[in-house]
């Protein structure tokens, strides 16, 4: 089947409660809706659709990332909300769109990769990925402090402007950092991490974390100067005993240093950008995820 690719119709209502309906469907309640009511879905997040009788019926989608690495700016492509309905798989329609986003940005950027399931570890190969291993950096933590973050609600269009503030005059506390990307961490703080944005006004620094008895995930930092890690970590309180960074630390100090592949979920990379990616013991930021 060869049928026309769609993209750039994040303002077409139709289109968009479709692609919503089949992403909500295939993932289990993902919905994008929410994210492009309040203004944050740009041009950055393009899925390229398949579209039959006015309905989305497979799609890649294209995301634009941009990360600062080793003073250098690298260009890349992560591809995610890959699905296709019931009725229309096996007719190669993915392929049909794979193909066209390597004719089209393949030559334009430093990489492109992807997080995909297990049901699919032997169909990228096909398209020159490969697989690739990233560095999740933990330590132990004790602090005798009481806990002094201040959880903070995204529901208030006030409270998310603030964090806009902060994200935009923030020094970076990871090795490889995404930038001129804010669209996408409001993805995570609107929906799915919405009761995970803490302010520590000591610092006045905003921590992205999520805490799960003793083990605390640090997801992203923003604030205006640098402070110390553990004074941050502190303001967590005394129940946490370990931390987990989801970015690679600039100061790694005191960090355990191991493999990391989450369950169900592969990176593949294709690119000459990705050729230090191991070697540097990188991970690819939670909030990066798309």
């Amino acid at each position: 089947m060869n049928t026309e690719i769609i993209r750039n119709y994040r303002n077409q209502n139709e289109l968009r409660c479709s692609f919503n309906q089949l992403a909500c469907k295939t993932f289990d309640g993902l919905d994008f809706e929410e994210w492009y009511q309040n203004g944050y879905w740009s041009e950055r997040y393009d899925p390229h659709s398949i579209v039959i009788d006015g309905k989305v019926v497979a799609n890649v989608s294209v995301n634009f990332m941009d990360f600062l690495w080793k003073g250098q700016r690298k260009r890349f492509i992560q591809l995610g909300t890959v699905m296709t309905q019931e009725g229309f798989r096996n007719q190669g329609l993915i392929r049909q769109i794979m193909n066209e986003i390597e004719k089209e940005y393949g030559q334009k950027v430093d990489g492109i990769y992807l997080f995909a399931n297990d049901s699919v570890l032997d169909f990228y190969p096909k398209f020159g990925f490969k697989k690739a291993m990233e560095y999740c950096y933990t330590k132990p933590f004790f602090t005798s402090r009481g806990s002094s973050v201040v959880q903070i609600s995204m529901q208030e269009r006030t409270e998310r402007k603030n964090l806009e503030d902060a994200i935009g005059r923030s020094v970076s506390y990871s090795r490889f950092r995404m930038v001129d990307n804010d669209n996408l961490i409001f993805f995570y703080v609107t929906g799915p991490m919405q009761d995970c944005v803490y302010y520590d006004c000591r610092h006045d620094a905003y921590v992205i974390a999520k805490a799960e008895g003793h083990v605390l995930t640090v997801h992203d930092i923003f604030s205006k100067r640098k402070c110390p890690m553990d004074d941050l970590l502190a303001s967590f309180g005394k129940e946490i005993r370990q931390v987990r960074f989801g970015f690679t630390p600039i100061n790694a100090e005191g960090c355990e240093v191991e493999a990391f592949r989450e369950e169900d979920c592969t990176l593949f990379v294709k690119g000459t950008g990705f050729e230090d990616f191991e070697k540097d013991k990188l991970i690819f930021p939670t909030l990066s995820h798309a």
